[in-house]
């Protein structure tokens, strides 16, 4: 099938997958910068790069959760 022939969930497949797949190797080279024989680095540094992979984890979910989205910007009083 030539992608001008996709259906919208195959090319979801496809994108998502190699996308999870490329993520889930940068965390791991992410993960061979833990080797304090070759690289100095401090439990703040850790927690800094945590923070900022799981706030960037939780805003992705937020998309996926349209409804969640759509709660969180409205406006009420209580």
């Amino acid at each position: 099938m030539t992608k001008a022939q996709e259906t919208k969930r195959a090319k979801f497949v496809r994108l998502a997958e190699a996308r999870t797949n490329k993520i889930i190797s940068m965390i791991q080279l992410l993960g061979n910068c833990s080797n304090s024989n070759a690289y100095d680095y401090t439990q703040q540094d850790v927690d800094k790069i945590f923070a900022a992979i799981e706030a960037e984890v939780k805003e992705a979910r937020k998309k996926f959760n349209k409804t969640e989205s759509r709660k969180s910007n409205r406006f009420t009083l209580e």
